[in-house]
């Protein structure tokens, strides 16, 4: 069954909407996570490569790109993040730190979010009235296409979260996965299966953030 087929349900279904609305409004923080794998590795792939290559972007750019870390690879990034913070949190305070970063390790994977800025500087030199918006545009399409993996791990089975210690590791993960190019890091998604539920979440009123006019 392919992706949107397991969101959104068969054709025949009158309310085939209704399971991606419930996708949207399940996708939550969770920070308790285990390395019980919960699908293949071919299917994660998948799931992947679909998010990727359909998550829209600023004149079709396809700036963004994913690295995903499972296995040694997934354990190393929470490692070498723990010993870039140690050298700046106060030993004292350090505890809370490693535990986070611990938990985080004890996932499943992490999918690295990346965006190609060469390919942002090319479009604001091709369309120079547009400059100072491409980096706005590339921010938006990357965040779309967290939102979309983000849902999707969620429709797997899999509960995430979504870091950001960047620019702290930007240049020992660049080498260690061997990241060519100009390449930003700008989020970091460790994931595995739940192990605890997400906390309650709060919501203001939808008249002060909605607004129709006809």
């Amino acid at each position: 069954m392919g992706f949107l087929q397991k969101v959104f349900g068969s054709e025949q279904e009158e309310t085939k909407g209704t399971n991606f609305y419930e996708a949207v409004e399940s996708r939550r923080s969770i920070y308790g996570i285990s390395n019980e794998q919960v699908i293949s590795d071919e299917r994660l792939k998948e799931v992947m490569e679909h998010a990727v290559k359909h998550t829209p972007s600023s004149f079709n750019s396809q700036s963004a790109s994913v690295v995903v870390l499972t296995g040694e690879s997934h354990k190393k990034l929470w490692d070498i993040t723990t010993e870039t913070l140690r050298k700046i949190v106060p030993e004292d305070a350090f505890s809370e730190t490693e535990n986070k970063m611990n938990g985080f390790k004890s996932g499943y994977g992490t999918v690295l979010f990346f965006e190609n800025m060469d390919v942002v500087q090319s479009l604001q030199e091709q369309f120079p009235s547009y400059a100072e918006n491409f980096p706005l545009w590339s921010l938006q399409s990357s965040g779309m296409l967290q939102h979309v993996i983000w849902t999707a791990l969620e429709v797997e089975g899999y509960g995430a979260s979504l870091q950001h210690y960047n620019p702290l590791i930007d240049e020992e993960v660049k080498n260690e996965w061997n990241v060519q190019g100009n390449c930003k890091l700008i989020a970091q998604m460790p994931f595995g299966k739940s192990t605890s539920a997400p906390g309650e979440k709060t919501f203001k009123p939808l008249a002060e953030r909605v607004s129709f006019y006809n």
